[in-house]
C-alpha cells in the first residue's frame, strides 16, 4: 500500500495541472473575445460618428441651399410688391440653426431634414405667388401706359385748345383794335390859314392833326385813350410837358407823346382834332406823326418841313 502513494500523489497533481491549464486557457479566450468585442464596439462607434458627421455636413449644405433658395424668392418677390414677412422668418431659422454650434443627433438631423423637405411646398407656393404679381404687374403697367398715353392726349388737347384760344384772343384783340383814317397833317399859320403835306417854320405857328376814329362793332366801347407823337426826323419825339406832353406804355417800354385825347368811343366813328403850338423853328426834314390807343399803333402819317 505504501507503494501506491507517490503514484496517487502523482496523478492530483497532474490533474491540478490541467486544471490549472484549462483555467488560463479559458480565461485567455474570455479575454481574448471581450478584446474582440470592445473592438468591434468602439469600430462600430466611430463608424456612427462619421456617419453623424457626414449627416451633419449634407444638412448644413442642405439648409444653406434652402436658404438661398429663400433669399431668391423674397428678393423677387420685393420687387414686385409682395409680402415676404414669413419667408423672411423661415430664412431666419435656417439660419440660426446653420449657425449652431453643437453636433446634431440622428433624430434632430432626420427632424431638420423632414422639416427642410416641407419647405418644397412653400417654394411651390411662392413661385405661384411670382407669377401670379408678375402678371398683376404686367397688367398694372399696360394699364399705366395708356393712362399715360391718355394723359399725354389730354395734354396735347389742352395744349391746342390754348393754342386756339391764344389765337382766338388774338384775333378778338385786333378785331377790337381802334384805327385811325383819314388822317390830316397840317401847318397853321397866325392867321389861322392851314397847309397840308409839305410846309415851311414860317407858315408853322401851330401843328394841326386831324383824324377820324373807325366805327369799330366789336371793340368795347367807353373811355378811350389816344396818343399822339409827333417824330422829328432825328426820331425824337417832340414834347413840351407844359403842354399837355407826358408818357405812355407800349410794347412794355415808356416812351413820350406830345399830345393826348381822352375819348368816348360808342362804336361809332369819332372825328378827333389835335392843336400843337410850336415855340421854335423846328428843323428841315421829314416827321412821322404815330398814333396810339390800348398798346395799339392804329395810324401813322408823313409830313416835311421844307
Amino acid at each position: 500500500m505504501s507503494t501506491n502513494l507517490p503514484e496517487e500523489k502523482s496523478s492530483r497533481n497532474e490533474k491540478g495541472k490541467n486544471i490549472l491549464i484549462i483555467i488560463l486557457l479559458i480565461l485567455v479566450v474570455i479575454s481574448g473575445v471581450k478584446l474582440y468585442l470592445d473592438s468591434v464596439d468602439k469600430s462600430q462607434k466611430t463608424e456612427e460618428i462619421l456617419i453623424l458627421s457626414e449627416d451633419n455636413n449634407n444638412l448644413n449644405l442642405r439648409i444653406d441651399s434652402m436658404a438661398y433658395q429663400l433669399d431668391l424668392r423674397i428678393n423677387e418677390i420685393q420687387k414686385l410688391g409682395g409680402n415676404v414677412d414669413s419667408l423672411v422668418m423661415l430664412k431666419e431659422q435656417l439660419i440660426q440653426e446653420r449657425n449652431t454650434e453643437r453636433n446634431r443627433s440622428a433624430s434632430e438631423i432626420a427632424a431638420l431634414n423632414k422639416k427642410i423637405d416641407s419647405f418644397s411646398t412653400v417654394l411651390t407656393d411662392k413661385d405661384q405667388e411670382i407669377t401670379r404679381l408678375k402678371q398683376v404687374n404686367e397688367e398694372l403697367f399696360t394699364e399705366n401706359q395708356d393712362l399715360k398715353t391718355s394723359k399725354a392726349e389730354i395734354e396735347d388737347s389742352i395744349v391746342q385748345l390754348n393754342l386756339k384760344q391764344e389765337v382766338l384772343e388774338e384775333k378778338v384783340n385786333i378785331a377790337q383794335k381802334l384805327y385811325a383814317e383819314n388822317i390830316v397833317i397840317a401847318a397853321v399859320n397866325s392867321r389861322g390859314r392851314e397847309r397840308e403835306g409839305s410846309f415851311r417854320n414860317r407858315h408853322l405857328e401851330k401843328l394841326k392833326i386831324s383824324f377820324d376814329i373807325a366805327e369799330n362793332k366789336v371793340a368795347e366801347p367807353g373811355t378811350k385813350d389816344i396818343f399822339v407823337q409827333v417824330v422829328a426826323p432825328n426820331n425824337q419825339v417832340i414834347f413840351d410837358i407844359a403842354k399837355g406832353s407826358g408818357t405812355f406804355t407800349i410794347d412794355g417800354r415808356e416812351e413820350f407823346y406830345t399830345a393826348k385825347q381822352d375819348i368816348l368811343f360808342d362804336n361809332t366813328q369819332k372825328k378827333l382834332i389835335y392843336l400843337y403850338q410850336k415855340e421854335t423853328d423846328y428843323p428841315e426834314g421829314i416827321y412821322e406823326v404815330k398814333i396810339y390807343s390800348e398798346g395799339f399803333n392804329i395810324g401813322n402819317k408823313k409830313f416835311e418841313i421844307k
